[in-house]
């Protein structure tokens, strides 16, 4: 049997290291891209091939490189890392068709709602899963005016935090100016601990797994450092639900504010790999053989017994070259 080779992108991120060890697992060739030069990333000591990419907001020549690695280097499945390359292969998903190469994502329709915080919260109201959102409304309307209590403004598009201001008050409130206030949303603040859901589902959704965590320590990008594996089957069974209405394909993260009382509430769906994924592989789930599975449209493993437990994640050093 021939030797599968998949494309993963931004390897110099949070998820790059599980996602590129479980393809290993699997006897996977990995080909690996980032922006940055290979001595700059320590992930590119563990691919079997590395290249440096452009930018793919580039959008001519990232076309342009992505299809001459992938006819190059033979790869068959493509797998984007973070929302940037998600979205750029959402627009762009004939692109590789021609040479066979399967890009690992969910359907578009999916996406849609992933990547647009008012269309999520706007579905989420008519949802059965249970799942509940936060009241969502425009900027713009707003014309300036504060609307009277603590709010988050945030990009309807926004990732990774990027683009996000916590308003506490008018003097806050006055401060915020974006570009294009048409792009923005407001929404009550809501504090507390983040939980965050890893989910896989199969492609006809005869099965879904979901592993939840409650993240204790945090980068100001929303990377879960230290967390809290847990279980809670009422959340477990909600978020079954969701990813069932949305129609996600593969691996995907739910990340939630728990308020005061215990009640979850919905920030968004991250519909690409958790950068904290390798915490679900580590604790319960081998989160990656089974997104190649859902996407190979093969069934996907249950999920068995684990153990709560708390995992720290650490920085390692590597020499990455010798000039």
């Amino acid at each position: 049997m021939e030797q599968r080779v998949a494309l993963v992108t931004a390897i110099g991120s949070f998820s790059a290291e599980a996602v590129v060890q479980g393809l290993h697992d699997q006897g996977v060739r990995v080909v690996g891209v980032d922006v940055y030069p290979r001595e700059w990333v320590a992930q590119s000591l563990f691919v079997d091939s590395f290249r440096q990419a452009p930018f793919a907001s580039s959008e001519a020549k990232y076309s342009a490189f992505v299809r001459e690695v992938c006819a190059s280097e033979g790869v068959g499945l493509l797998l984007p890392l973070t929302d940037v390359e998600v979205d750029f292969f959402n627009a762009h998903r004939d692109l590789l068709a021609d040479l066979g190469t399967k890009v690992l994502i969910s359907p578009a329709s999916a996406l849609a709602l992933c990547r647009d915080k008012r269309a999520m919260a706007e579905f989420l109201k008519g949802s059965k899963s249970g799942v509940r959102g936060i009241p969502t409304v425009p900027l713009a309307p707003l014309d300036g005016r504060y609307p009277g209590h603590p709010v988050v403004v945030k990009p309807l598009d926004g990732r990774s935090s990027q683009g996000l201001t916590r308003v506490r008050g008018p003097e806050d409130w006055r401060a915020v100016c974006p570009p294009d206030p048409e792009r923005y949303i407001v929404q009550p603040l809501v504090e507390g601990p983040v939980v965050t859901v890893d989910v896989v589902r199969d492609q006809c959704g005869s099965a879904v797994v979901a592993v939840p965590r409650r993240e204790l320590l945090r980068t100001p990008n929303g990377a879960g450092t230290s967390v809290r594996m847990f279980h809670d089957d009422a959340l477990v069974a909600a978020c079954q639900g969701l990813a069932d209405e949305l129609g996600v394909v593969g691996c995907v993260n739910f990340e939630f504010i728990e308020e005061a009382e215990g009640a979850y509430r919905f920030l968004e769906c991250n519909p690409r790999f958790s950068g904290g994924v390798k915490f679900s592989c580590m604790a319960a789930y081998d989160c990656v053989a089974n997104h190649l599975r859902a996407h190979l449209g093969e069934p996907i493993a249950g999920l068995g017994e684990y153990e709560d437990c708390f995992i720290a994640r650490r920085y390692s050093e590597f020499v990455t070259s010798r000039p």
